[in-house]
């Protein structure tokens, strides 16, 4: 079976890119997939988040809306804990620090080191309301994935992981992303609708007579 190359971009804070990754995961035990992952940061700062969304509590009460609408049409409702985060004491996130977690998790450990920091951290947003605009967070995080606390901070303090954030983001601007998840097969430039696990299958096994 040939396989494909797919651009995955997300951000740690979106709910619908919660719903995909573990689709995405199911779905390249079937197929020969190589999910290259890409930061996409739809706020990177308390200023953007408020230049978006306006006071903090107008836009934890949105975005928990879009959560909700997430969690009823998820693999997993039981994980997304709208509750916990409604009631958590610091304003809703922004994905910047997250992102910055995913890429230096990547420089260490490649892209499936990008995929298990960028799963733990949603669930951390997701599940348990903790904050992953902290650094502190992230950090943690990556000690119980197994990075050596050391190591792991290099690469997040270092210079060279903003700028491969910000490459992303470049690559997403000439690819006309726009929102996400979006998910790009290199191969043969089409886009792959969100939707259930055996919608995107099908799109798979389309895309694969195109290149076969």
């Amino acid at each position: 079976m040939p396989s494909l190359t797919i651009d995955f971009f997300h951000d740690v804070v979106c709910c619908w890119c919660f719903n995909i990754s573990s689709r995405m995961r199911g779905l390249a035990e079937g197929f020969d997939l190589d999910i290259r992952h890409r930061t996409f940061v739809l706020q990177a700062s308390r200023a953007e988040m408020a230049a978006r969304w306006g006071a903090p509590e107008d836009a934890r009460e949105t975005i928990l809306g879009h959560w909700d609408a997430c969690r009823q049409v998820g693999d997993r409702p039981e994980l997304v804990d709208i509750d916990a985060m409604r009631a958590a004491p610091f304003d809703y996130p922004h994905g910047m620090i997250a992102a910055l977690g995913c890429k230096a998790a990547e420089r260490i450990g490649g892209q499936a080191a990008h995929w298990d920091m960028f799963d733990c951290l949603q669930r951390a947003h997701l599940g348990e309301a903790r904050n992953i605009a902290d650094p502190e967070t992230v950090l943690a995080v990556a000690r119980d994935l197994g990075f050596e606390a050391t190591v792991f901070g290099d690469a997040f303090d270092d210079p060279h992981t903003a700028r491969v954030v910000e490459a992303d983001r470049q690559l997403a601007r000439a690819l006309q992303v726009h929102s996400i998840p979006t998910l790009i097969v290199r191969e043969t430039g089409a886009r792959l609708v969100n939707g259930p696990r055996e919608d995107l299958a099908a799109q798979l096994r389309a895309a694969l007579r195109l290149v076969a």
